[in-house]
């Protein structure tokens, strides 16, 4: 009897409670101590989105609905996080005593850089080293211009645009934005920024939206003091009230699911910028478990099945 395909869909994790922050936080920075003001700001970002990371849940509605479209016999789905539980470590030991041989990974991120999706793939070769196993994989390096990843996206675009009259769109602004990363990586060839632009422009052009009416910011930037790529969302924001902007729909097409990087960083911080600068901003969902969105993954990794 052969044994079923192990598919490790990962995400980076996050505390199920404000006591679980400071262990968390340890996890993320590897070993670099905390300083009482930095836990003391992340503690109070994470209060306001009501104590707690939804993306564990948000990433198990995702993980559930994708394995509905396999049959179990065949394909098991796993579990795995990055930075806090389920560790990917674990996984990987799960999928071992399983007898799984072959196995695909998938990170809940389109984008490839190698300073977030290859750092999951060495919690992978972590967790074979301890196990003393090796598995054979087939890596989803990035899925950012999947059909049913920009068609989703761009229902996002449509859905924040209909927060305002049909006479008045014409005149509202998208824009676009990810997780920041050093800048350092464009010196490096990192594909990360080409690959978001991409898919930005994919989506506009599926949703019908004109250059004029979109650009690009990041948001979430680390506290390093190396510079991170740029522009940053809330001087973007200064920058369009500069220009007579006072209308725009947030779509993050960086992120998967509604989580801290969305509800705090976008809905909270961004939000009173823009409200100080006279801007409406609104931010339709993030596409969570939207069945288009399960539709691409369940895509990507049927590619990568029949690759074995």
């Amino acid at each position: 009897m052969s044994r079923p395909t192990g598919v490790l869909v990962m995400a980076y994790g996050g505390p199920a409670s404000l006591d679980e922050i400071p262990g968390y936080l340890a996890d993320i920075r590897a070993g670099r101590v905390t300083s009482k003001a930095i836990l003391e700001e992340i503690t109070s970002n994470y209060r306001q989105i009501g104590g707690r990371s939804p993306l564990p849940e948000k990433t198990a509605a995702q993980i559930e609905a994708l394995s509905a479209r396999f049959d179990p016999a065949e394909v098991k789905l796993y579990p795995g996080m990055r930075h806090w539980s389920p560790w990917i470590e674990d996984a990987v030991r799960l999928m071992v005593d399983d007898g799984v041989e072959r196995a695909v990974s998938l990170v809940l991120a389109p984008h490839y850089s190698r300073e977030s999706i290859e750092k999951y793939r060495l919690r992978i070769a972590a967790g074979e080293e301890f196990r003393h196993a090796r598995l054979e994989w087939r890596h989803v390096d990035s899925y950012h211009t999947e059909p049913a990843l920009i068609q989703a996206l761009a229902n996002r675009v449509v859905e924040g645009l209909s927060q305002w009259p049909e006479d008045e769109r014409g005149r509202v602004h998208v824009v676009f934005s990810a997780h920041a990363l050093p800048a350092r990586i464009l010196r490096e060839g990192d594909p990360y920024q080409d690959q978001l632009w991409e898919t930005a422009r994919l989506v506009a052009e599926k949703a019908g939206l004109p250059d004029e009416r979109r650009s690009w910011a990041y948001q979430s930037a680390g506290r390093t003091p190396e510079p991170w790529l740029g522009p940053k969302y809330e001087d973007h924001l200064d920058d369009l009230a500069a220009r007579g902007v006072r209308n725009v729909v947030a779509v993050a097409v960086g992120f998967v699911s509604d989580h801290v990087e969305i509800l705090f960083d976008l809905d909270i911080q961004a939000q009173k910028k823009a409200r100080a600068l006279g801007i409406r901003l609104e931010r339709p969902a993030a596409l969570n478990d939207d069945p288009l969105y399960i539709d691409a993954l369940e895509a990507v990794v049927r590619r990568q099945l029949k690759s074995f």
